[in-house]
């Protein structure tokens, strides 16, 4: 498998994802980032070396990722990034399904599930010589298109509740996130994707007050968007406000918008909804019930 799409998308858990939902489950997860390894040392981690093989070796040898993923699922992540010299020992090791430690004789047999991710352009790295070309037809099996957060703000939401209620869990107390906080951060085009949406939360959850994320605890280019997107005309038609929108009407609005997303990230669950926006069941019913257009 192969997983494309921009750094920050996430692409790691979508992976760790395919692993657990397979019939490799009960296999080990290993992941090696090829970016982030000198390119001295990923021969060795990929397949592991024998004692002695080169100064500072472990006396006993190190197995490689290779086999410590035996039966279970290899992440090659960044493997845009790896060495093209590099390129044709992975290959080999793809190809024969087998590997040899560095500074070793024996031929070990691995079954492993690939499944590599990159940011890069790997037909452009394959036309410039980059990057080799039968090791990407090898590697592009099966694509999946990793979208940036800005294509899916229906998404932001559920992962609100999930980043919430991790914190939540850390913090030892119940962390909610205002109406208006929650549209301003579906306003925002994201373009760290998921890892920036991490980083803004983890930060508004340190300055936020009474354990509510408020639009004041958000970075100003987040609050920037929401009011820019607020200011702008509609891009399609919509139901008339009054000539003069009263701040009533404005909130009823924004109001419906906050819970129709936090319905629709806990599956309709108002429980979960009402926690995710820091009100009891019983106000989120009865807000329900009142505000315009909400299913």
């Amino acid at each position: 498998v192969l997983l494309r799409g921009a750094t920050g998308t996430g692409k790691d858990l979508f992976a760790q994802s395919i692993h657990t939902g397979s019939d490799r489950a009960d296999g080990p997860f290993v992941a090696i980032n090829c970016a982030a390894i000198p390119r001295e040392l990923i021969t060795s981690e990929l397949f592991g070396y024998e004692g002695g093989a080169f100064t500072g070796a472990d006396r006993e040898g190190r197995p490689g990722k290779f086999e410590l993923a035996n039966g279970g699922t290899l992440f090659l992540d960044e493997i845009g990034d790896m060495p093209r010299d590099l390129q044709t020992s992975l290959l080999r090791a793809l190809e024969t399904r087998t590997i040899t430690r560095i500074g070793g004789q024996q031929v070990i047999s691995v079954d492993v599930r690939i499944i590599a991710a990159t940011h890069k352009p790997l037909e452009e790295a394959v036309a410039n010589g980059a990057f080799r070309a039968d090791l990407f037809y090898r590697l592009n099996v099966f694509t999946i298109h990793v979208p940036p957060l800005r294509e899916r703000a229906e998404d932001i939401p559920a992962l609100l509740y999930v980043m919430l209620r991790r914190h939540s869990a850390t913090l030892g107390h119940t962390i909610t996130i205002d109406p208006a906080a929650l549209a301003a951060l579906t306003a925002y085009p994201w373009p760290g994707n998921i890892r920036e949406l991490e980083n803004t939360i983890e930060r508004a959850v340190y300055v936020a007050e009474d354990g509510i994320i408020r639009p004041r605890d958000l970075p100003p280019d987040v609050r920037a968007a929401h009011d820019a997107a607020t200011d702008a005309p509609p891009v399609a038609p919509a139901p008339a406000p009054p000539e003069l929108p009263s701040l009533r009407w404005e909130r009823a609005q924004s109001e419906a918008e906050a819970i129709r997303r936090a319905l629709a990230a806990t599956d309709g669950n108002v429980t979960d909804a009402a926690r995710l926006l820091g009100i009891s069941r019983a106000t989120l019913w009865r807000r329900r019930a009142k505000l315009p257009s909400v299913e």
